[in-house]
């Protein structure tokens, strides 16, 4: 059994329309954000492996605020990236790490952008296991969630879609109220 864990970046900042999207940080809802899903993912208690991001400045940012005591491994692959293209960045850094250190880490976490993280959740999930955590992820994914995947596979090669069973799901509206939807 394998864990594949899901955080999209934090609320960014719109303020300066000069700025590329890759260059776009963090306002100040989106530091709360990702401090309090940061919380929540260490009370939570699963010990990732290896954490994989996009290199974007708002991930960066979210990684900051969210885990700095995790050395992200950052990958361009990611930036924007589409549920194949996370899955494919997956099985790449396991297959290296299988290579150079002898196995294959158990507890991948991925920090990056919609849409391709809610569309892999929608892709990887087995209809069987579509629970209430799917139902409210499959509606809105929204910025700092964080998501853990069970994967039924020995290897990451082996990754199928419709096999895995979303086992977790936070937004950080949940963790704070002041951090839900603005009106």
């Amino acid at each position: 059994m394998k864990l594949l864990g899901l955080l999209r970046h934090a609320k960014s900042d719109w303020g300066d329309a000069n700025l590329r999207d890759f260059d776009r940080g963090l306002n100040e809802r989106g530091r709360r954000g990702a401090k309090a899903i940061g919380a929540h993912i260490r009370d939570h208690g699963t010990k990732w492996d290896v954490l994989l991001a996009s290199p974007a400045v708002r991930v960066k940012e979210t990684l900051a605020d969210a885990l700095p005591q995790i050395e992200p491994v950052f990958d361009t692959r990611l930036y924007l990236a589409s549920f194949e293209t996370i899955i494919e960045t997956v099985q790449g850094h396991a297959a290296e790490a299988a290579e150079e250190e002898g196995g294959e880490p158990g507890a991948v976490l991925v920090s990056g952008h919609n849409p391709g993280l809610q569309e892999l959740i929608l892709e990887l999930v087995s209809p069987a296991h579509e629970t209430d955590f799917f139902r409210e992820a499959a509606i809105k994914f929204p910025t700092a969630s964080y998501a853990i995947l069970e994967c039924p596979v020995e290897s990451w090669a082996d990754l199928k879609p419709r096999t895995a069973k979303l086992t977790h799901f936070a937004r950080p509206r949940d963790l704070d109220p002041d951090l839900g939807p603005q009106r």
